[in-house]
């Protein structure tokens, strides 16, 4: 926000502006914005501002346009270009963001905002080591320490220095002890070091933080801590985040329904068919379809904490989820034809483009179907795709020597893949959902993991207590997917599928 006021009735009305988004009343200071502009429309610092109040309200192209109006009435105004960076990260135009928090540091070196937001920028660009200096700069220059802490802690965290990482969180949350981010910051830092029992309390305030504060249920029914005795009732079990995470938290499905309760399940519409055979479920309805009555409920991601899950307590009956067996013996002589083992391969993951730290991580977890050219050397393989989306296109420029027979034509939702899944003998994946599909089916996966791994695979082992048929071939720091494949390729060369 600016803090370039006048004291004339232009600047009282920006004052009364600031001081109420400085509050966090940002709808409140809008009409007072306007109200400056009505009393002097040539003042940069009032378009600014209700620059920043449009873009909290997800009004981007008016944002965009207010911040250019200000930059238009002052060109060296420092705060106007540091909202236009705002803008474009919020836009994904990362590169373009940096370039303005960068042209505000020129006109005010030691705009601490600024610094800030540089970091976030450069971290989201994957430049980690220059993301840690402007995080410093900005604690130096006294930006919100509370909101560099918490950001910092993540930085810390993909870098892999986990015990600062820690530290950057209790310091946030000592300095603002109610900062959602920073609990499930701290949250996914003991979830990572196994430390599950404080770890989920504290990932319970992800309902307060992004989309998910937006997406979250506001059902009048109680949320099912585990406490609460459920014998004969009837609870809904929802999905909330991605295609993985239903697949690896379903599994506490058939444990509801063991206590007694009447289980449905609302998942993700490409998932109901196959989760329709889970164990225990008695009804699956796919998200936006009309639910019937129930008496209490619980995302699938609180589960873990109902159940008190340690890494020594994960649910393991494996598999957990069946194919249909007419599609899977269907499956079984489209691929009769195929000699050798057959192996699965994906290679990327979806790219969250319209979130630009997100499309980072999404980024370093996926590669190109180029980097697998190490497998075209494995003698008695023939392989399968299960990659969908754009990055299946990489299909038309194979490595010299890899057949990879493509079937995406046929696979139209997650039945179809577990059915073909359930063909296979191997699965080789980046962290996707297939990875998990293929656990939750009990077929061996390998896990091409990313240096900086997610919480749920947990640090320095190669297997997961999730899914015990899972062998994770982690890339390090400064290693290249081409040299994880090489050390796949040779292990490939020795395996034998389970009879």
């Amino acid at each position: 926000m600016s803090y370039h006021l006048t004291s004339n009735e232009a600047g009282a009305c920006l004052q009364r502006g600031f001081d109420l988004h400085r509050a966090g009343q940002i709808d409140a200071a809008e009409p007072h914005y306007r109200a400056a502009l009505r009393h002097r429309p040539d003042f940069p610092a009032a378009w600014s501002n209700l620059g920043l109040v449009r873009m909290a309200a997800g009004a981007f192209d008016e944002a965009e346009q207010h911040q250019r109006e200000a930059l238009r009435l002052d060109p060296a105004f420092p705060d106007a270009h540091n909202g236009m960076g705002l803008v474009h990260y919020h836009l994904g135009r990362v590169a373009e963001a940096e370039n303005c928090f960068r042209g505000c540091l020129r006109l005010w070196p030691e705009h601490p905002g600024a610094h800030l937001n540089l970091a976030v920028a450069l971290q989201s660009r994957g430049r980690l080591d220059e993301a840690e200096a402007s995080y410093g700069d900005a604690l130096r220059l006294g930006a919100d320490a509370a909101q560099v802490y918490n950001n910092l802690s993540v930085l810390l965290r993909e870098l892999g220095r986990t015990t600062e990482a820690e530290a950057s969180c209790r310091e946030a949350l000592r300095l603002h002890p109610e900062m959602a981010d920073a609990q499930v910051n701290l949250a996914m830092v003991l979830l990572l070091t196994g430390r599950w029992a404080e770890a989920w309390p504290a990932y319970e305030a992800r309902w307060q933080i992004g989309d998910l504060a937006v997406a979250r249920r506001g059902f009048a029914q109680p949320l099912w801590t585990g406490a609460q005795p459920i014998a004969g009732r009837t609870i809904l079990l929802h999905a909330e985040q991605g295609f993985g995470d239903t697949l690896q938290f379903c599994r506490y499905a058939p444990l509801v329904a063991a206590q007694g309760a009447h289980v449905v399940l609302e998942v993700q519409p490409p998932l109901a068919r196959l989760l329709a055979r889970l164990e225990g479920v008695a009804q699956v309805v796919a998200h936006g379809n009309a639910l019937p009555e129930f008496d209490l409920h619980c995302p699938l991601m609180s589960l873990p904490r109902a159940f008190a899950t340690t890494p020594q307590t994960v649910p393991g009956k494996l598999p957990y989820l069946t194919a249909d067996p007419a599609h899977q013996a269907a499956w079984r002589d489209a691929l009769a034809g195929l000699p050798g083992r057959r192996v699965g391969l994906v290679w990327a993951g979806s790219a969250r483009a319209w979130l630009p730290h997100a499309a980072e991580l999404d980024r370093r977890r996926s590669m190109r179907l180029a980097d697998m050219a190490p497998l075209a050397g494995v003698r008695g393989c023939s392989f399968v795709s299960l990659q969908l989306g754009p990055p299946a296109a990489q299909l038309n420029e194979k490595p010299a020597g890899l057949l990879v027979h493509d079937v995406a034509d046929r696979l139209g939702d997650f039945a179809d893949t577990a059915a073909l899944v359930a063909n296979l003998d191997l699965v080789i994946a980046v962290d996707t959902a297939v990875a998990h599909l293929a656990g939750a089916l009990g077929r061996p996966v390998w896990l091409l993991n990313r240096f900086d791994t997610c919480w749920r695979w947990l640090l320095g082992r190669d297997d997961s207590p999730w899914y015990p048929g899972l062998r994770q071939f982690r890339r390090d720091a400064q290693e290249d997917w081409m040299s994880v494949m090489q050390r796949v390729a040779a292990a490939l060369e020795h395996f034998s599928p389970c009879p």
